[in-house]
């Protein structure tokens, strides 16, 4: 197994709170359902403990207000805790005073359950872009040092195109926040998202090695995601068609497989503990000003 540190993230929420199943769930439901996600995040910690591997646990404030044990499992684990938003509302649904509160009130909420002010985050379905161009300076004011949320990529649901595939830092004002993007692929000219998520499940194991061993060969952690809900295959169902349906329950069984064959051939650790690696290598950080990335 290879020292270099790559990244291992996890978006703690639960099936019914995802962007593919809005219009089948209502929010006025959600305290009706069963919450699932408490045992699949267990399920991550044990194989993360197997490989004595750690990651960054992005948490919904929703969530830990409800499984407040959990988060602290996480936290006494040795895993990094990080913000997610309270209830999983996209950023531009938010707006710029919305989204300020939404931090304070998931910080709170991680703070009083596990003593831990979350410095990372990351927006729900990467909506940090150029709907946004107030995100950054909100989350330089409340306190945030790293943000995982950019997606460099053309997406009908998210994304900016032409933004950097690996770590960089955003200048705002007098202060610095890193980026950390979740893995892309070039493909014919354009940044393929493949960091996780129905990408994981979709594509063949290998694809995801050697984007790895291409992050490793440029001086840069690769970042990857999941959700606790890709590792509960029996999940309820719902009639979703399309795209959105096909995202969302593809190859659900073979989440946990793929996983432990990526941890037993590469170090993960957290987003901050990876970037960390980067800044000892004394790696070259490309450095953009929000409003250029944004604006």
């Amino acid at each position: 197994m290879t020292e270099f540190l790559h990244a291992l993230s996890i978006d703690v929420e639960d099936y019914f709170q995802v962007l593919n199943l809005r219009g089948h769930v209502e929010r006025e439901d959600w305290e009706t359902l069963e919450l699932r996600c408490g045992e699949a995040t267990e399920r991550f910690l044990e194989l993360l403990d197997r490989h004595q591997a750690t990651a960054t646990f992005f948490f919904l404030g929703w969530i830990a207000e409800r499984l407040p044990e959990l988060v602290r499992r996480v936290a006494e684990r040795g895993h990094e805790i990080g913000s997610h938003g309270y209830d999983h509302k996209v950023l531009p649904e938010l707006g710029e005073d919305g989204f300020r509160e939404d931090l304070r009130k998931t910080s709170r909420i991680l703070r009083e359950v596990c003593g831990v002010e979350p410095k990372s985050f990351r927006a729900c379905t990467w909506s940090i872009g150029k709907k946004t161009p107030w995100a950054f300076r909100v989350l330089r004011d409340e306190g945030f040092e790293l943000d995982s949320s950019v997606q460099p990529v053309t997406h009908p649901d998210y994304g900016v195109p032409g933004a950097p595939r690996r770590p960089y830092r955003v200048e705002v004002g007098d202060r610095t926040i890193l980026e950390f993007p979740p893995m892309t692929w070039r493909v014919l000219g354009r940044s393929v998202p493949v960091g996780g998520g129905g990408f994981l499940r979709l594509l063949p194991t290998w694809f995801f090695v050697r984007g790895l061993r291409q992050a490793e060969a440029d001086g840069w952690p690769g970042c990857i995601y999941l959700h606790p809900w890709e590792l509960d295959p029996e999940q309820p169902r719902y009639e979703v068609g399309g795209l959105r349906g096909f995202r969302h329950y593809v190859n659900l069984r073979k989440t946990g497989r793929k996983l432990e064959k990526l941890l037993g051939q590469f170090r993960f650790v957290g987003l901050s503990e990876a970037l960390a690696q980067s800044s000892s290598r004394r790696a070259k950080w490309a450095a953009f000003k929000d409003s250029e990335l944004l604006g």
